[in-house]
C-alpha cells in the first residue's frame, strides 16, 4: 500500500518573485494601523463583549491613538448592529477617526450593512469572499471564474448601496484564505474588484490580504505580498493592507515582511487576541519599530492600565512573557544579568542624553509605564549582589559598599533559597536593617564627645549595656579613630582592619547622613554595621557598633561588664 505524507504545502510561490525587499532593515514608517479587537478579537472570546464592554474598548482604542477602527460585523449580531448605531447617534467618531464594518459579498447582508452605517461620517465597507483552493474545492465546490464573479457583484452591490446611504465611505476588499490562494489568481480576483470601484488617488480602496491560516514561512508571505504590490491595479490609488495570523507562531515576523515587502496598512488586535492562534499582536509590531526610531503615532505609555482594561474586558489574560506588555518581561532574577543591568542604569545616570543601550534590556521599561524597581530586578535565590544593591539604591537612596553588598547578597539569597519564594524590596530594607543595624538590647553609645588636643584626637564615650552604664576614653589621629579606639579598649577588641563610607541619604537641608563600617578581626572574619543620623559622626558610631554587635567572635567574647570591669581596672586607656 502506498504511503501518503500527511501534511504537505498549501501555499503558492508567486510565478515572479522579487526579493529586493529584503535588503531593508526595517520599515522607515509606520503603517496605517487598524485594529480589529472589537470584530475578529470580540467574535474568538468565549463570552463576546456587551454594548458597554465594546464602547469601553473602543474608548481605549481612540486614547491609544488607532485611527482606523473595526467595530463589527453589524449584518451578523444585534449587538454590533446596536454598538455601531449608539456610535453614529452619540457623535463618538472623532473627526481623524475612521470605522470600519465587514460584510459577506451578499445582498441581505450588505443591505443591512449599509442600513447600520446610516449617517456615519467616515466608515470603510469591508467586502470579503474565500479565494483559496481549498475552500473553492471543499466549501463552496465553485471554480475560479464563479468565485470571482462573487467577489464582482459583492463590489458591485457595496458601490450601489454607498451610493444611496447617507454617509461617507470608502472601500476595502479581502480576498479570505489568501494564503492557501494562488497568487496570479487573487491578483486577478483583486484587480476584478478593483476595476469595479474604479479607485481615486483622493478616494483611495484597500485591497486587504488575509493570512486567514498562517501556511508558510513568513518570507513566502512577504513574496506574496510583493507580488500584488507591483502587478495591482490602481497601485497609485489602493491601500495594500495585510492581516496576519499566527497559526505557525509567526505572525509578527510575518507583518514585519510584509511591511517591508510594499504593505502599507495593518490590521490586528492588542495583545495578539483571535480565532485560533491569534492574529498579529499590534502592540508587538508597533514597539518593536519605536525601539527601531520607528514614530508609530500609538501610544503605549500606560500599557500595565491598557492590560489591566483589556483583560477586565475580554476576560483573556496576558501572559506574563508577553513582548513588552508581561509582568514579567523585564524582570531579571539572575545575578549577573542584574549586575549587567545595575551598571548600565548608573551609566544612564552619567550619560543622560545617550541612545537607549542598557543591557538585558531592549527598551526603556518607563517607555511602557513600568518601573526600575518593581519591575526590572526582582530578588530570588538566583540573585546577586548588584542586584539587591540596586533594589536598595532604588527604593531607599543605598549606596552600599561593594564588600557589603556580596555579604548581604549571600543572606538574602539563603533566604529567598529557604522559603522558596521572592523577596520583595521593602522586606529586603527590614532585613538589611536588622542585619546591620546596632540592637537596643547589645552595647550601644549613649553619646559622646570629641574635642582635639595638638595634632591628636580625644574622645570620651558613654556606652551602654543593659542596666550598666561606664564612660571609656580613648585617643586617635581622626574623630572616629579616637572614639573607636576608646571603645576597643574598653571592650578588649582586637581590629586587624576597619572599612568606612558614608553618604548623603536625602539630599538639601537637614538631610540624613548614611554610614557603612566593615572591622575585620585577626583571623580574617568581617562584619558589618549601619548607622544613619543627620550627624555624621553618630551615624559613624552606630555603624562601628552595629558591627561590633555582629561580628561573630565578639558576640562570643565575655559580657560587657567583665569588659568594662577590666577598662575600669586600666583606666580605660
Amino acid at each position: 500500500m502506498k504511503t501518503v505524507q500527511r501534511y504537505q504545502k498549501g501555499y503558492f510561490l508567486p510565478p515572479q518573485t522579487d526579493w529586493s525587499w529584503i535588503r531593508q532593515e526595517y520599515p522607515q514608517q509606520a503603517p496605517h494601523w487598524c485594529s480589529v479587537d472589537l470584530r475578529d478579537g470580540n467574535q474568538a472570546l468565549v463570552t463576546p463583549m456587551c454594548l458597554e464592554e465594546k464602547i469601553a474598548f473602543y474608548q481605549m482604542l481612540l486614547r491609544i491613538g488607532f485611527k482606523e477602527i473595526e467595530v463589527g460585523f453589524p449584518a451578523a449580531s444585534e449587538t454590533e448592529y446596536q454598538f455601531l448605531r449608539y456610535l453614529v447617534t452619540h457623535d463618538l467618531i472623532p473627526e481623524e477617526v475612521t470605522i470600519q464594518v465587514l460584510t459577506q459579498a451578499r445582498e441581505n447582508i450588505i443591505k443591512k450593512t449599509f442600513a447600520a452605517l446610516k449617517d456615519v461620517p467616515r466608515a470603510v465597507v469591508h467586502v470579503y469572499n474565500s479565494t483559496s483552493l481549498a475552500q473553492r474545492q471543499q466549501v463552496f465546490r465553485k471554480s475560479r471564474r464563479e468565485v470571482k464573479e462573487l467577489a464582482v457583484q459583492g463590489a458591485e452591490l457595496v458601490r450601489e448601496w454607498a451610493e444611496k446611504t447617507a454617509g461617507n465611505f470608502r472601500f476595502e476588499y479581502s480576498p479570505e484564505s489568501f494564503t492557501g490562494t494562488e497568487p496570479e489568481y487573487a491578483l486577478e480576483v483583486c484587480n476584478a474588484v478593483l476595476d469595479v470601484w474604479q479607485p481615486s488617488v483622493e478616494r483611495k480602496a484597500i485591497i486587504n490580504l488575509p493570512a486567514t491560516v498562517e501556511m508558510s514561512l513568513p518570507h513566502v508571505f512577504a513574496a506574496q505580498v510583493a507580488y500584488m504590490s507591483r502587478y495591482l491595479h490602481y497601485r497609485e490609488a489602493t491601500v495594500l493592507s495585510v492581516h496576519p495570523h499566527n497559526d505557525r507562531g509567526t505572525g509578527i515576523a510575518a507583518a514585519e515582511m510584509a511591511l517591508l515587502a510594499g504593505a502599507e496598512r495593518l490590521e490586528g488586535t492588542l495583545f495578539g487576541n483571535g480565532e485560533r492562534t491569534g492574529n498579529v499582536d499590534l502592540v508587538t509590531v508597533a514597539m518593536n519599530m519605536k525601539a527601531l526610531g520607528v514614530a508609530t503615532q500609538l501610544d503605549f505609555s500606560f500599557l500595565p492600565d491598557i492590560v489591566s482594561a483589556y483583560e477586565t474586558l475580554t476576560r483573556m489574560t496576558v501572559p506574563p512573557r508577553q513582548p513588552y506588555a508581561g509582568k514579567l518581561v523585564f524582570a531579571a532574577f539572575s545575578g549577573s544579568h542584574q549586575d549587567a543591568i545595575a551598571k548600565g542604569m548608573h551609566f544612564r545616570r552619567e550619560h543622560p542624553q545617550a541612545p537607549w543601550t542598557c543591557p538585558y534590556l531592549y527598551i526603556d521599561p518607563q517607555s511602557v509605564g513600568r518601573t526600575y524597581d518593581a519591575d526590572v530586578i526582582r530578588i530570588n535565590s538566583q540573585s546577586g549582589k548588584g542586584g539587591v544593591a540596586f533594589v536598595l539604591e532604588e527604593q531607599y537612596g543605598l549606596q552600599i559598599p561593594k564588600a557589603l553588598r556580596e555579604d548581604f547578597s549571600y543572606y538574602i539569597k539563603g533566604i529567598s533559597d529557604r522559603q522558596q519564594r521572592e523577596l520583595q524590596a521593602a522586606e529586603i530594607y527590614q532585613l538589611f536593617r536588622q542585619r546591620y543595624e546596632p540592637h537596643s538590647d547589645g552595647m550601644y553609645v549613649e553619646s559622646f564627645a570629641v574635642h582635639k588636643t595638638g595634632n591628636r584626637w580625644q574622645a570620651k564615650a558613654v556606652l551602654v549595656y543593659g542596666a550598666e552604664k561606664q564612660v571609656v576614653e580613648g585617643v586617635g589621629n581622626g574623630q572616629l579613630q579616637a572614639i573607636t579606639n576608646g571603645i576597643c579598649a574598653a571592650c578588649g577588641l582586637d581590629i586587624a582592619d576597619l572599612v568606612y563610607s558614608e553618604h548623603d541619604l536625602d539630599g538639601g537641608t537637614g538631610s540624613r547622613g548614611m554610614a557603612y563600617i566593615g572591622i575585620t578581626d585577626k583571623t580574617g572574619i568581617t562584619a558589618w554595621g549601619i548607622g544613619v543620623d543627620t550627624d555624621t559622626m553618630t551615624a559613624a558610631v552606630q555603624a562601628f557598633t552595629g558591627a561590633v554587635q555582629h561580628h561573630p567572635v565578639f558576640s562570643k567574647q565575655m559580657s560587657f561588664q567583665r569588659r568594662i570591669l577590666s577598662a575600669i581596672a586600666v583606666g580605660g586607656r
